[in-house]
């Protein structure tokens, strides 16, 4: 896999508090917040899938708390960020959560036509378009993605969906990817190689 160009390492560089706190404990399979070197071991019985889950609070957060409160069990392998919409998710929390150490990222948002804010769902779904492409870039899965329209009534939908994003997470494995080069090492390395002073 080729390095990321240098737009995409300053998206990587990320520091936003609540995701820090949906990742922060050590990857299993790699022992490090930022993972290093793909397959690196772990992958057994016990590993288990971390998913970061940003919710719309109006609709997929509330059926949530529906489910939550009705008793159903899901996969506890999923935080969940509670946004305003799911049009306010930016492209660079979900690239930050996968360096974070996530191995999948399900974005949650109220039905086409249902938005609070009218066209919230619209941007989170061509965002997702977006963030499909670059992820197919990096190198990355297209299934550790996951955009669903779940409405406020539907916790056993959460219930489903859930299950489901763990079960195919846990078999594609853990997801650990290369720490990107700090810029400044970079061009640090680049003027020493134009001196003929680096190997």
């Amino acid at each position: 896999m080729d390095p990321p160009c240098s737009w995409m390492v300053s998206l990587l560089k990320t520091d936003s508090k609540e995701l820090g706190q949906a990742v922060a404990s050590p990857h299993p399979a790699c022992g490090h917040p930022l993972p290093r070197g793909r397959g690196a071991g772990g992958e057994g019985k016990d590993w288990r899938p971390r998913i970061v889950a940003f919710f719309c609070t109006w609709c997929t957060y509330t059926a949530a708390d529906l489910a939550g409160m009705s008793r159903m069990t899901y996969a506890p392998n999923a935080r969940i960020v509670r946004f305003m919409c799911s049009g306010r998710v930016d492209p660079q929390f979900v690239l930050a959560a996968f360096t974070q150490g996530a191995d999948g990222v399900l974005i949650g948002g109220c039905h086409p036509g249902d938005c609070h804010y009218q066209s919230g769902n619209h941007k989170a779904l061509r965002r997702f378009a977006l963030l499909q492409r670059v992820l197919q870039g990096l190198g990355i899965e297209p299934e550790r993605l996951r955009l669903e329209w779940i409405s406020a009534s539907e916790g056993d939908r959460v219930q489903r969906v859930m299950d489901d994003m763990a079960d195919k997470i846990q078999e594609l494995g853990p997801l650990c990817l290369e720490r990107p080069p700090h810029p400044k090492q970079d061009r640090d390395l680049k003027g020493a190689v134009l001196k003929g002073v680096a190997p």
